[in-house]
């Protein structure tokens, strides 16, 4: 417990053993993701079994303080909506997944955020947490926290950010790219809730994922006075990076740019491998 915090010890807490990717011989599981999807694939499941170790080595007495609650009920968050997002992925949910990876960015902004100032809001908040004996319920609150400032300052998990959140809207063109995108100026090509692998899709979302990942490793790593990390750590997230930056730098993926007042550009976009590449502009 911290001293002169509230009063709440902070327990051992439980963690999986590690990360498994969801590759199992199913139908939901195309074929086409283990060849064409295996080096991203690799990298963002051995990010986060990373975080899983550096989880483990914060479980001991002397890291376990109201800090290290409040970012670990973060990161736990971003930790299941990534790896739940990277299953959706798996199966050709992509629509199903793009609000989960813009809820993990916000966890992981929130994480920054407290880290940089803004711990004493959640102290605050549970110091005043108490029992209503008008409702005869733990009163807990809502502690309602966002920390959009900080996800802003940070150029590539911003504009990720932003990203996310107009894919997740009910805009016409981020509809029409989600469930008709073969459609032209000639026919629209809806797909009701369609789950056929598709490259570009695929592609967009392990990029994010891997992002997100690395955004994460990031951040815990940072607050090295809340967590503990294995002493190898630091020289395995270089490693780490270093794949993810060539994975994304690769020029026939698919991306999506951020142009600018709210337009985007994909470059690369396809079904298949061995179709004509598209750029479209949202």
């Amino acid at each position: 417990m911290d001293a002169e915090g509230p009063p709440q010890a902070v327990p051992p807490f439980t963690f999986p053993p590690q990360y498994e990717l969801p590759l199992g011989p199913s139908a939901g599981a195309p074929r086409e993701v283990r060849f064409l999807l295996g080096e991203d694939l690799a990298l963002f499941e051995k990010g986060m079994n990373l975080e899983v170790r550096i989880v483990a080595a914060s479980r001991a007495a002397r890291y376990r303080t109201h800090a290290l609650a409040a970012l670990m009920g973060l990161w736990s968050r971003s930790f299941a909506y990534r790896a739940d997002a990277c299953s959706l992925a798996l199966r050709g949910a992509y629509a199903s997944s793009i609000p989960l990876l813009r809820a993990a960015c916000d966890c992981i902004g929130a994480q920054r955020g407290l880290t940089s100032g803004g711990m004493d809001e959640f102290t605050a908040w549970l110091a005043a947490m108490a029992q209503s004996r008008e409702h005869s319920a733990l009163d807990i609150g809502l502690g309602r926290y966002r920390a959009g400032s900080v996800l802003a300052a940070d150029d590539r998990l911003g504009a990720l950010y932003r990203a996310l959140t107009e894919l997740s809207m009910t805009h016409f063109g981020s509809t029409l790219l989600q469930v008709a995108p073969e459609s032209d100026l000639q026919k629209i090509s809806i797909t009701f809730a369609d789950s056929s692998f598709h490259l570009g899709w695929a592609q967009l979302v392990a990029g994010w994922l891997l992002v997100l990942v690395q955004a994460q490793l990031e951040t815990a790593l940072a607050a090295e006075d809340v967590f503990g990390a294995p002493p190898e750590a630091k020289d395995e997230l270089a490693g780490l990076f270093s794949g993810i930056e060539n994975a994304l730098g690769k020029p026939d993926r698919c991306r999506m740019e951020e142009l600018g007042e709210g337009r985007y550009l994909l470059h690369n976009f396809r079904r298949q491998p061995g179709a004509a590449p598209r750029r479209l502009l949202l």
